[in-house]
């Protein structure tokens, strides 16, 4: 793909794929029309050759050349793979924009977000017993509980009433600590229910809020039914960044858990 992309940002190697676009055609013809000499043609169209997006058989004493439909539809394909991934990406971005201005104004006062709730469900396609590895494990929830694009720094949970949490996470470079979380469990009913709370804290060491978090399992013939309930208690007047990130913030997390799923061995 690369070697295409290079191919074609050439302006006069696109200007021949446009013209070997409406038919094939000889060097000559295709130096004459595009307004270049028949060898710096040349020199274009083997590019292009080597890149697979032209073939080319000689007839007699000239050479013809024509071109590749399938590299270009793989190139479109990809192209519409990522616009279509950025079109998603660009809605997220904005909702959270929005929900961020709306929640900053509206954190007037300590408690602005008590009560709030957030619902989260995902059919999973793996047994109970797994997943509930994948949310209680220090080591798998580490493959989905953090940001793609930070580093997990230190991770507890230790999965019994009562049992510790900590989520700790670092910039990419591992420089410094951009987020930290304290907890505990508060249910843990293996392969069925898991409750537990858990606070963000701010850049100060204080607390931004406290999620009450619950997950409920439930197995099915084609795997696991995960339902999340998740409440906020104890929300201070500098949380309005964090809460308005919850619902796409966990969700991805979520989404994560499920592809980490399905590449754990079972």
């Amino acid at each position: 793909m690369e070697e295409l992309l290079a191919a074609l940002a050439d302006p006069a190697r696109w200007r021949l794929v446009t013209l070997l676009a409406e038919r094939p055609r000889p060097v000559g013809v295709l130096a004459e029309l595009a307004g270049a000499r028949q060898p710096q043609t040349t020199k274009h169209l083997q590019t292009l050759e080597r890149a697979g997006v032209v073939t080319s058989q000689r007839t007699g004493q000239r050479r013809v050349y024509a071109l590749r439909p399938g590299p270009l539809r793989d190139l479109a394909a990809t192209l519409g793979r990522l616009a279509a991934d950025a079109e998603h990406n660009s809605t997220t971005f904005e909702r959270y924009g929005v929900s961020l201005g709306a929640e900053r104004l509206a954190a007037d006062a300590p408690g602005w977000a008590d009560g709030r709730s957030f619902r989260f469900q995902r059919s999973l396609t793996e047994a109970p017993e797994l997943v509930w590895r994948h949310l209680t494990d220090a080591a798998l929830l580490a493959g989905w509980w953090t940001p793609d694009d930070l580093l997990v720094s230190e991770l507890v949970f230790e999965a019994h009433p009562g049992g510790r949490i900590v989520q700790e996470y670092r910039d990419a470079d591992d420089s410094e600590v951009v987020g930290r979380a304290e907890g505990a469990v508060d249910v843990a009913h293996p392969h069925d229910r898991l409750a537990y709370h858990l606070s963000p804290l701010l850049p100060g060491g204080g607390l931004a809020f406290t999620a009450h978090v619950e997950l409920t399992l439930r197995r099915t013939g084609a795997g696991t039914e995960l339902d999340v309930d998740y409440r906020v208690t104890d929300s201070t007047t500098d949380s309005a960044d964090f809460i308005a990130g919850i619902e796409i913030g966990f969700g991805q997390s979520l989404d994560k858990l499920a592809r980490s799923l399905t590449r754990s061995p079972q």
